[in-house]
């Protein structure tokens, strides 16, 4: 199988929401953008001169709405199924997602109370329900949708056999991709603990580079030493009784 091309989308601003086209021996999109974000998406797999019809599959990285909000446009425009975990399917099926979110510092606590986050973006069943390591292969990509749950209950990455991995809102750049390359928290989590081992999960599997929703991608050892602070900053956090966690079930 070919070797597989990781090709950002930007959906919002330069880098500040981000989708990807994995270039296979097929084609796949990871994300969908935000509600409206569907025909942007296809011009700029156009421009990569690819035929949106050729899409071979939709991955939907968790349910948030800057993820998952044209789901079903992007499918009703390429024809491609869509991937996504099953443990977001509240998200998929009623078209928004969980609330309240559960900021992970000052800038989530200003983006929880803008609008566009809590509108409703035209729901979808997944065409592929994912709830364990599951090959691209079929699909054309030499790689791997992996759970990896914490920013959400259904969060997923896609790992490449290059070692890429997208990673959707497992790390993101500092101030939603304004500061390149600085890792640091998105501005939600449901469960921040569960969300830094997924991280490091991924990690131990030494990928070469982080594609992430928000900024550009991030090297691996930076990644790795801010992923140690943010074990220790948790740490006490969680022993001030100051962590907030999303109960599990909560719709």
């Amino acid at each position: 199988m070919s070797r597989t091309k990781v090709l950002p989308i930007p959906v919002l601003g330069r880098h500040a929401v981000n989708a990807y086209l994995l270039l296979g021996s097929r084609p796949v999109i990871v994300d969908s953008g935000t509600p409206g974000s569907g025909r942007r998406i296809i011009d700029r797999v156009t421009e990569y001169g690819v035929d949106p019809a050729d899409v071979s599959l939709i991955v939907i990285t968790h349910g948030h709405i800057d993820h998952f909000g044209s789901a079903a446009e992007l499918h009703r425009l390429t024809g491609a199924p869509v991937a996504a975990h099953v443990a977001d399917l509240g998200p998929y099926r009623y078209g928004r997602a969980r609330s309240p979110y559960l900021p992970t510092g000052p800038m989530g606590r200003a983006m929880a109370r803008r609008k566009e986050l809590h509108v409703q973006a035209e729901p979808f069943e997944p065409d592929v329900l994912i709830s364990a390591a599951t090959s691209l292969e079929d699909f054309g990509v030499a790689g791997r949708v992996m759970p990896t749950p914490g920013h959400t209950a259904g969060s997923v990455s896609v790992l490449t056999d290059e070692g890429d991995l997208v990673a959707g809102d497992l790390v993101a750049n500092s101030f939603m991709g304004l500061i390149p390359g600085k890792p640091a928290n998105p501005p939600f989590h449901d469960d921040p603990v569960g969300n830094l081992a997924s991280l490091q999960a991924m990690l131990d599997l030494d990928p070469t580079a982080l594609h992430v929703g928000h900024g550009t991608p991030l090297r691996p050892d930076r990644v790795r030493r801010w992923a140690r602070r943010e074990h220790h900053r948790l740490a006490r956090l969680e022993a001030a009784g100051r962590l907030t966690t999303r109960a599990e079930g909560r719709p």
